[in-house]
């Protein structure tokens, strides 16, 4: 399985801020010597009768001083704040995050072997009931499941239900979690690549391990053995640091919110993460506690690959952006709503590829331009027996065509 990886920018702001300071001061200064310039000349040439002006001009130097001194202590207190605010989201949030251990028994040719897995997880309360939230590829196949706090209070734990579709599991522990405070999740609609995150977890056993990154994209695709053949879209990119063990553990915003959960990163990358987003959390945990599990995932039956230039010319077509339809699932929505897979192979530098299918470009007017884009609206904002307008090319013309979604099997 995967987990994630960052850097810290707020560190460069201190020295911005620093360079401001540093230019006040010395303009004030200049202007103070000017002004104290003119002031001794001005005692030297003149008679006593001026002496209330000089009286004026020292106050008016040191109101300017002491606006300096104010201003240089704000900025200060500014950089303390930004220093310690870090520290006081884990403060916050740190007894929310557990450490998940289990034994994943193993059928070999010498029989029965038995491996540790371990991951991160954190309380989370829908309802009033206290679940543990983590990844699915976490627990499963696990027996002997146990979730440890950071006091190192320890409890047996069972997996109430999942959905490997989005990696989502969700644990009851038996024992008292009334003196820890549930972390929130907050909407992931709003995110912006760029976004400072956190994130909070159990790299390699070394529990409440934070780090730090910013959302490097959104809208990912990631295709990992636990959800089968099929992609877990809609996933968030981040640069946050994260390693094995991190998984299941949250994906925070500056203000201690859950925004998603560290899953998966790109072995021998630098800086390639990936979280469930909390959209996906919100509108599944209360139907994973309530039934065990989650099936409300739309369903095209198709499959498909990237449009791109080459391929583009090579099907004598202009657009260069949307998803090819390779093959089409016999009985499935896609075939009841008569979309094309591919009639053709070509040749090409990894071997044949199938094309003169349909090339979605668009649904209910959302522009898609990959399998990214197209996986990611489906899980977003479509449900199972929702009619959506798909807008195709087709025998190099524009096309519009209406499909009833299905639901996505059920993994065996």
């Amino acid at each position: 399985m995967y987990e994630y990886y960052p850097t810290n920018e707020t560190t460069y702001q201190p020295k911005k801020t620093k360079r401001r300071q540093l230019g006040m001061i010395a303009a004030v200064s200049i202007i103070a010597m000017f002004i104290t310039g003119y002031v001794a000349g001005a005692a030297y040439n003149t008679s006593t009768t001026t002496t209330p002006n000089i009286q004026t001009l020292q106050q008016q130097i040191n109101t300017l001083q002491q606006q300096v001194t104010t201003t240089s202590a704000q900025h200060t207190q500014t950089i303390i704040v930004d220093n310690t605010s870090l520290a006081s989201i884990y403060d916050n949030v740190r007894d929310a995050i557990v450490v998940i251990n289990g034994i994943v028994p193993t059928d070999t040719f010498f029989g029965t072997t038995y491996g540790n897995v371990q991951g991160s997880g954190f309380i989370y309360s829908q309802n009033g009931e206290t679940v543990i939230i983590t990844n699915e590829h976490v627990v499963q196949d696990a027996t002997n499941i146990t979730v440890t706090f950071s006091n190192g209070d320890a409890y047996p734990a069972t997996v109430k239900g999942e959905d490997a579709y989005a990696d989502l599991a969700v644990l009851t522990i038996e024992g008292s979690t009334e003196q820890v405070i549930p972390l929130e999740i907050a909407s992931s609609t709003a995110l912006q690549v760029g976004d400072p995150v956190i994130a909070i977890g159990s790299p390699f056993g070394l529990g409440g391990t934070m780090t730090t990154g910013i959302i490097s994209q959104l809208g990912r695709t990631l295709q990992d053995d636990v959800a089968g053949s099929y992609p877990i879209a809609n996933i968030i990119q981040t640069s946050v640091p994260i390693n094995p063990g991190n998984s299941g553990g949250p994906l925070l915003n500056y203000q201690g919110q859950v925004i998603g959960i560290t899953t998966a990163i790109i072995q021998n990358s630098n800086g390639l993460g990936f979280a469930i987003p909390s959209n996906t959390l919100l509108r599944e945990i209360p139907a994973i506690m309530a039934t065990g599990s989650y099936d409300e995932h739309a369903w095209l039956g198709v499959s498909g690959t990237d449009m791109t230039y080459a391929l583009a010319h090579t099907m004598g077509i202009s657009t260069t952006y949307g998803w090819l339809i390779t093959t089409v699932t016999a009985g499935g929505a896609a075939d009841q709503a008569g979309l094309h897979g591919g009639t053709q192979r070509q040749r090409s530098i990894n071997g044949y590829q199938t094309i003169g299918g349909d090339v979605i470009i668009a649904i209910d007017g959302t522009r898609i331009v990959n399998g990214d884009a197209l996986m990611s609206y489906l899980e977003e904002h479509t449900t199972p027996g929702q009619i959506i307008s798909l807008t195709i090319i087709r025998d190099h013309q524009q096309q519009t065509v209406s499909m009833t979604l299905g639901h996505r099997p059920v993994l065996p």
